[in-house]
């Protein structure tokens, strides 16, 4: 690519070989007249989660700008990855040289401390808000006229009803999902010990195709036309309504869980290009005024008071509860919920969907 910009996915690591021909095909790119990139100082890659591909094209080209007018006309190239949260994380520590993480789960940043050391301990503190510039909900997709009556949570598993959502083990939007589910559940019936339990046990039974992120599920509701109902991001039910003009609703639930993903610099990988007052300049960028409004015109929460209060109306009112009031805190969910032999692996049960 010559652009400015370019789309790439995260995967796993390659084969010795297969790394190779790249390393070969890489070196023969550069040699080709006006494909020489920026500097590795004034180059960044986003390491980022699926529904934020459409947000950070919008974003990128304005950084670039600003970055210019205050660096004497200096214009970085931002690079993009997205993918799964889960995924995206283990492509960093396996290797992808990711100068600014924006995932979906503070429990994935943590882990690029814990695993690989790339990230600092303190990330969550060295930005406003933890590091969550805006945060979203959980919501449903249905098909235009809602045929099937969903309204809330309890209506997702009622008999007929086929649900689409991705797998809380490879997705951080589906961790959301899932978390949402079992939050709400447990609120609506305060008296029910069992109740998050049963409600996400039934829910993944009326899961025909469980995608590994939220944008490969949005393809299987809404292109392949599987399911009656999407559980997603509340920006992205947003996205395929534009997309899809007059096919598809967004029905909120009366309660759903605060989703907030956050960013942080990659300290090792910008220590090593020299990248890291670019980096820090981007996630910045993302909390000022300019973009906190840019993310609320694409259906995001913005963090900013401000702009918040100017577009209260774009959002609808919802009963929010965090991972911290429900969970403990993204680290507790995960050990209790996602880990190898944790509650999702004793209620999932991929033989039982579609009863």
């Amino acid at each position: 690519m010559c652009g400015p910009q370019y789309q790439c996915a995260a995967t796993p690591r390659r084969p010795l070989k297969t790394r190779v021909i790249l390393s070969v095909l890489a070196t023969l790119w550069l040699a080709l007249p006006g494909c020489k990139p920026a500097p590795d100082r004034l180059t960044l890659l986003n390491a980022s989660f699926d529904p934020t591909r459409e947000l950070f094209d919008q974003i990128n080209p304005l950084f670039v700008d600003d970055w210019a007018r205050t660096h004497g006309g200096e214009r970085p190239t931002v690079l993009q990855s997205h993918g799964g949260s889960g995924k995206q994380a283990r492509a960093v520590l396996d290797g992808l040289p990711a100068d600014v993480v924006t995932l979906a789960l503070s429990y994935d940043i943590d882990q690029l401390h814990a695993k690989g050391g790339l990230v600092a301990k303190d990330w969550a503190t060295r930005l406003p808000h933890h590091g969550v510039p805006f945060h979203s909900t959980i919501v449903f997709l249905v098909r235009r006229g809602n045929p099937k009556g969903i309204h809330d949570w309890a209506d997702l598993v009622r008999d007929g009803v086929s649900v689409i959502t991705p797998n809380p083990k490879t997705g951080g939007g589906a961790r959301w999902n899932y978390l949402a589910a079992w939050g709400a559940a447990e609120l609506a019936q305060p008296d029910n010990p069992h109740a998050g339990r049963e409600m996400v046990t039934a829910l993944y039974r009326r899961v025909p195709v469980l995608d590994s992120g939220a944008r490969g599920s949005t393809t299987t509701f809404a292109k392949r036309g599987i399911g009656d109902v999407l559980i997603t991001w509340e920006c992205e039910a947003w996205l395929a309504e534009r997309a899809f003009p007059g096919e598809f609703e967004t029905v909120v639930p009366k309660r759903s869980i605060r989703a907030e993903p956050p960013v942080a610099w990659v300290d090792a990988v910008v220590q090593r290009k020299g990248t890291a007052a670019l980096a820090q300049a981007y996630l910045e960028f993302l909390y000022t005024p300019a973009i906190q409004t840019l993310a609320a015109e694409n259906h995001y929460r913005p963090s900013d008071p401000a702009v918040a209060d100017t577009y209260r109306a774009r959002f609808a009112e919802v009963e929010l509860f965090t991972i911290d009031d429900r969970f403990g805190g993204c680290g507790t969910a995960q050990r209790a919920h996602r880990a190898d032999g944790g509650l999702f692996d004793q209620v999932y049960d991929p033989a039982a969907t579609g009863s």
